[in-house]
């Protein structure tokens, strides 16, 4: 019999977080306590649970069965603790959200933070990336995408209307540089690029031909600067580095006051807009209930 569920709290964040390091930092302990914690473990069970290396440590095929055994149990039991917090008249736990800088930023903050306010012992962790993530595999308790890029296999919950996207640039660029009337045209313009961290791919701009179409035309961005998050695109752009393709929300600002100008926009293409998605099991959990109801449109 174990002494405490310590070991096995310690086991799951290593093996989830694939370091030592990684896992010490976040159970808030030395990465030598951790390792002892771990041999403990692996003598009580009597089984290796790690291959180790001095780069790198991986479960062994006994350890990843206990891995994936454990996770659901001990997720049930925090969201069963949790739970309780309805008899104080309050909520608390912790939420672990993965998204994107323009979903958290220009869609959500406002909700995000009067939520935070109304459940000041509710921790919130928000992850902001370009690349599409295994939201169970990364301990998330729920993933903020565009509806169409939600798997199939997740709930969804509508956060947002059509995002719309916008072709932008300043007054003075277009006034060196001239205005692209066409797509075809931006191949002579310096376009703003960013690379996709899930393909290490430069990312295609879409746009809409006319308002019946449902095939867009893709567009192949060329230019001098490449970012990997918008707002260094943002950033460039203002500074009058070349011509960026952003969601038109992010820039609504600048263009009322004429700091940006849009292009092309007979072509500027929508998209279904941002759902939040997580796996059944997550529904039942009144903190997670007060967060669909607090984001939902």
């Amino acid at each position: 019999m174990l002494d405490n569920l310590y070991e096995l709290r310690a086991f799951l964040t290593v093996a989830q977080a694939g370091s030592f390091t990684k896992a010490a930092a976040q159970l808030g302990v030395s990465a030598s306590a951790l390792s002892h914690s771990i041999r403990k473990l692996e003598e009580q069970l009597d089984i290796k649970l790690f291959n180790r290396t001095t780069r790198s440590i991986a479960t062994t095929d006994a350890g990843e069965q206990l891995f994936h055994h454990l996770q659901p149990l001990f997720e049930s039991i925090e969201h069963n603790v949790n739970a309780l917090s309805e008899f104080r008249n309050t909520l608390k736990g912790r939420l672990r959200i993965n998204g994107n800088d323009h979903a958290f930023a220009f869609v959500l903050w406002d909700k995000l933070i009067a939520f935070s306010r109304q459940y000041p012992e509710v921790e919130l962790e928000l992850v902001s990336e370009t690349k599409f993530v295994d939201i169970v595999a990364g301990r998330f308790d729920a993933g903020i995408r565009l509806g169409a890029d939600v798997a199939q296999d997740m709930i969804a919950v509508r956060l947002s209307d059509k995002m719309q996207m916008a072709v932008v640039a300043t007054p003075d660029y277009l006034a060196d540089h001239g205005t692209p009337k066409n797509v075809d045209d931006l191949k002579q313009h310096n376009c703003l690029l960013i690379r996709l961290q899930s393909t290490d791919s430069i990312m295609q701009w879409e746009f809409r031909p006319n308002p019946k179409s449902q095939q867009p035309i893709r567009f192949q961005p060329r230019g001098r600067l490449t970012f990997n998050n918008s707002h260094l695109i943002t950033r460039a752009v203002k500074d009058g580095q070349g011509l960026a393709w952003l969601p038109i929300d992010s820039v609504q600002a600048e263009l009322e006051r004429g700091e940006l100008v849009e292009v092309l926009n007979k072509y500027a293409i929508s998209y279904d807009g941002y759902h939040l998605y997580y796996p059944n099991r997550r529904q039942n959990s009144p903190l997670f209930k007060a967060l669909v109801e607090a984001l939902r449109v």
